[in-house]
């Protein structure tokens, strides 16, 4: 794994949709070792992040989707570290409402490989809670970095513009419930948790219906 690891820092903010705000603390992942890295979802606070990375080469800004408290950071992110930000085009109207005059530098589509520190992560596109969102999975590390599509105790909100409960539900079903049980998976906000702990509830979250 050349020495590959995760890292988690914690920022807080606001998120913004159809005409509400609400205060949220956002998990950021950094994932690389002493040399290279990526960070997954940059979230409020580019110092703090650009901190975190310290004197690494940032190989990508990955954007989980482009919910504006998983993006607000990234333009100057990117600016402060040359790193290009990423982002699966079919969220590019909601990337839009927060920054509108600053495009992602690349796609993320289902089945790209992004190389660092010595292993892969697979963009799984697991639409749902956005009509781009994403999942990274990571096998080297065991791990999987779900942004908002799946929680420690289910699926993410379903309930604003731009989402949809049946969609996200076979998202979880078909692309994340049939990864290893042992998968850790980093979410985009709270605890972590494993498919094998989420995968028995699949029933409870239809009846329930988020």
């Amino acid at each position: 794994m050349a020495g590959a690891r995760i890292e988690h820092l914690v920022t807080s903010g606001t998120f913004s949709l159809d005409g509400g705000t609400w205060d949220v603390d956002n998990n950021v992942w950094i994932v690389g070792d002493d040399h290279e890295a990526i960070v997954v979802d940059a979230a409020h606070d580019a110092e703090a992040i650009a901190l975190a990375v310290g004197g690494r080469a940032l190989r990508a800004i990955v954007c989980t989707h482009a919910h504006d408290d998983h993006i607000d950071a990234a333009p100057q992110l990117a600016a402060r570290t040359g790193a290009p930000i990423l982002l699966h085009p079919d969220d590019l109207p909601l990337w839009k409402q927060t920054h509108p005059d600053r495009l992602p530098d690349g796609e993320l589509a289902d089945g790209r490989v992004l190389a660092v520190a010595g292993i892969e992560l697979t963009v799984l596109h697991t639409p749902g809670h956005a009509p781009g969102a994403v999942c990274l999975y990571a096998p080297a590390l065991t791990a999987l970095f779900s942004g908002d599509t799946l929680f420690a105790g289910g699926p993410g909100a379903t309930g604003r513009s731009y989402s949809h409960f049946p969609t996200i539900v076979d998202s979880i079903r078909d692309r994340l419930l049939t990864l290893p049980g042992d998968t850790v998976v980093h979410t985009g906000h709270g605890e972590t948790t494993t498919i094998a702990a989420e995968a028995p509830h699949l029933q409870e979250w239809l009846d329930r219906g988020f």
